[in-house]
């Protein structure tokens, strides 16, 4: 997550200052959001991970969505979209991962 950030945050400054200062705030701030909601996750107790890993995993889809806006209003240009998008699917994909084995480790013995 903290590389992706690094990425989103060198393309931020070349957005055009329309979205900059609006549409790219918001998805700056989300990404710092998940950055903490993942860093605070790895620290709870198991039992405690479950909503914290749900909310970085809303996030993350809020970010991709953010990102296909600013895409389609052709202020991120299509390398830069395509890059972040694997980026956060990747993500995502890992996230999942992790709900699936804390689902798994936290559900009643059989």
């Amino acid at each position: 997550m903290k590389e992706t950030y690094r990425h989103w945050y060198a393309f931020y400054h070349a957005l055009p200052k329309l979205h900059r200062y609006s549409l790219g705030i918001k998805v700056d701030t989300i990404f710092v959001d998940t950055i903490e909601a993942v860093a605070w996750a790895s620290f709870l107790p198991r039992d405690e991970k479950v909503p914290v890993v749900r909310l970085a995993t809303r996030k993350v889809d809020t970010l991709k969505i953010l990102l296909m806006v600013l895409w389609e209003n052709k202020s991120l240009e299509d390398k830069k979209f395509i890059a972040l998008s694997a980026e956060l699917e990747e993500i995502g994909r890992m996230l999942g991962g992790w709900l699936g084995q804390l689902k798994k480790q936290n559900s009643p013995a059989k």
